[in-house]
This record gives structure tokens, sequence and C-alpha cells, in this order.
């Protein structure tokens, strides 16, 4: 676990492979409980290439000094992450 929200990542390796592999991150918001959007791709085995880009949102609640995931909001494609975009965008507007 992290101790720091800039060691925190979505990088995973399986088999000495880097399976999902973080291109970005931003943190939304610092605290007790964190909120941290990422940019990724994926290995695909078959092809042997990383996939398109995705996205996640995650929630950490740091306790005893360690950060611990408590939620996260997988994007799949760049077309839903238009949408949500464009949901946003009309909410935000409106205000």
């Amino acid at each position: 676990m992290a101790s720091e929200i800039d060691e925190l990542t979505v990088n995973y390796t399986e088999d000495g492979q880097l399976v999902v592999k973080e291109l970005d991150k931003v943190v939304l918001t610092k605290g007790a409980w964190s909120t941290i959007m990422y940019r990724y791709q994926d290995w695909d085995r078959k092809k042997e290439i990383y996939g398109p880009d995705k996205y996640t949102i995650r929630r950490y609640q740091k306790r005893n000094g360690e950060y611990a995931p408590k939620s996260k909001f997988n994007i799949s494609s760049a077309a839903q992450a238009k949408s949500v975009i464009e949901a946003l965008q009309g909410w935000v507007s409106e205000d």
C-alpha cells in the first residue's frame, strides 16, 4: 500500500509483464478521502501490444497512514468518455 498520494498507481505487472500501463493521472481531491483519475492501457496478450486508452476514477481512504482503495468507476472507451464529458458540461453550464 502507498503512504503518499504520488505513490498511487494503476500499473499492474503479472509474470514480469506490465499488463496495465498507467499513461497519466490527475489528482482530483486530496485528504482523508482522495479521488484520482487515471488514463491507462491494457496489454493484449494475443496481439502483444497495448490496447486503446481507457480511463478510471478511483477513490482512496487514508487510514493509519496508508491509502486503501475504496471504489472505482471504469470508462472503457473514448466514446463513453466523450458521453461523460458532454453530460458534465451540460450540467455545469446550467449553473
